[in-house]
């Protein structure tokens, strides 16, 4: 006999029903939708503050800068998070945050881009 996902009860009706009622169903979904939230706006949190930080380096009209990656470092930048990155033809690889792009080179110094 199948149970409930939530409250354990016998499910009463087709083979592949999980929940045994229209209440444990809603209940499950509200929770799942709940935690991916939180975890969504934490990592949204991460990528705005990445990219304020950038601005804030770059400047209202700049469209590039060299900077050193202690720079980045004490601003608290994170570099684990991107939201997306490109190989260029050289085999380079520049790391987005949005609408701004860094490339590390191997001196410690970050090429800053901003695309539009």
């Amino acid at each position: 006999m199948i149970k409930c996902k939530i409250c354990k009860k016998p499910i009463v009706g087709r083979s592949d029903k999980k929940f045994c009622s229209l209440e444990c169903k809603n209940y499950y979904h509200t929770n799942l939708r709940r935690v991916t939230n939180t975890a969504v706006d934490q990592i949204s949190k991460i990528l705005h503050r990445n990219r304020s930080i950038l601005l804030e380096i770059m400047g209202k009209y700049k469209t590039q800068i060299k900077i050193n990656r202690i720079t980045l470092d004490n601003k608290k930048f994170n570099f684990k998070y991107i939201t997306h990155f490109q190989t260029n033809s050289k085999g380079k690889t520049y790391y987005y945050v949005f609408d701004f792009a860094w490339m590390e080179f191997s001196d410690n110094e970050i090429l800053i881009i901003r695309k539009r």
